[in-house]
């Protein structure tokens, strides 16, 4: 069965709980206070949904692994203003590893279907 819909990727499925749970987590709490970083932290995470849905939808793996790169970068912001709302206590300890672990399992994803695409598009020797 192969992937027909960008929501069937993996990493497209992760970065969209991670979305999710960024949203939950800023909708209450220490972190609903402060505007900017709210603002920040949620457009870091939209962003990565937004550049895997976009770079499938292009329909060339080299133009895909374009935007899944720029998808990774949104990722990697996201995780340093996770660490940035630990250090102010928007997140406790708990939640915070959570989304941490959660980050890194899309990061994952998206280098795992970055790899994937890189040697799709690699023409056979002869």
């Amino acid at each position: 069965m192969g992937v027909r819909r960008f929501e069937d990727l993996i990493a497209w499925q992760l970065a969209y709980k991670l979305q999710n749970e960024v949203f939950a987590f800023t909708s209450t709490g220490p972190a609903n206070r402060d505007f900017k970083y709210c603002d920040q932290i949620r457009d870091s995470s939209r962003s990565s949904t937004r550049n895997t849905a976009e770079g499938f939808g292009r329909f060339a793996p080299r133009e895909f692994n374009r935007f899944l790169q720029i998808a990774a970068g949104s990722l990697h912001e996201t995780k340093n203003h996770l660490q940035d709302g630990f250090d102010r206590g928007y997140l406790d300890g708990p939640l915070y590893e959570r989304l941490r672990r959660l980050t890194l399992r899309a990061i994952k994803a998206n280098s795992r279907l970055r790899r994937y695409l890189r040697t799709a598009t690699v023409p056979p020797e002869r």
